[in-house]
């Protein structure tokens, strides 16, 4: 089943983070449907220096951020990787999670094509770029609704214990000062998914 508005739209967006963990990501590009099930997660805020949104700044990069939950914001961060966020909260809040990780489930065939020969199977999804590029998502794919059939996130029905989640700080935002070490990012333990 897929999550609804209702689910996007929830005002904690470090809960949203940790509630996607057990979801499943997918695309569907000309009928080829590809995915896996969340294992890494990171929330960020406007109200902390972590988040392109920081102190409710708007610009063209972000503004989808700031409508309602249940969008897609996707960026290309060192003119090469595109990162895939599920934005959250009500519209005027800019929540955003970004998907970090993923245990490949769907169209393994089809995101090895996609991401090229690698050294280890393990890298296929294991992190922010190499998942996007496995989906097959772009910036083109900025602004895209999850409520539709392009790019969804499924509910399995399962219900992640506490004692599976490991939460530690975000990667990569030193330039968030004290920000940076909040532990908003999320892990499902032992995943071999996770990004290194």
């Amino acid at each position: 089943m897929k999550l609804t508005e209702t689910f996007y739209q929830q005002t904690n967006v470090v809960k949203v983070a940790r509630q996607l963990l057990g979801k499943g990501l997918f695309t569907n590009i000309n009928g080829m449907v590809t995915g896996g099930i969340i294992v890494e997660t990171e929330a960020y805020s406007w109200k902390e220096r972590g988040s392109h949104a920081y102190d409710a700044k708007k610009t063209p990069r972000n503004a989808i951020m700031f409508d309602k939950g249940g969008n897609a914001y996707v960026y290309l961060i060192y003119g090469m990787h595109y990162l895939f966020n599920v934005v959250t909260n009500v519209p005027g809040t800019a929540d955003a999670v970004l998907i970090r990780a993923l245990e490949p489930v769907e169209g393994l065939d089809i995101m090895t094509l996609r991401r090229g020969k690698l050294a280890n199977p393990l890298h296929l999804t294991s992190g922010p770029g190499k998942l996007t590029k496995a989906l097959g998502i772009d910036r083109k794919w900025n602004g895209k609704s999850l409520l539709d059939d392009e790019v969804w996130i499924e509910d399995f029905g399962r219900k992640i214990p506490s004692k599976n989640i490991e939460a530690g700080p975000r990667i990569g935002i030193d330039y968030a000062g004290e920000d940076a070490k909040l532990p908003w990012r999320f892990t499902l333990k032992g995943n071999r998914w996770v990004s290194k």
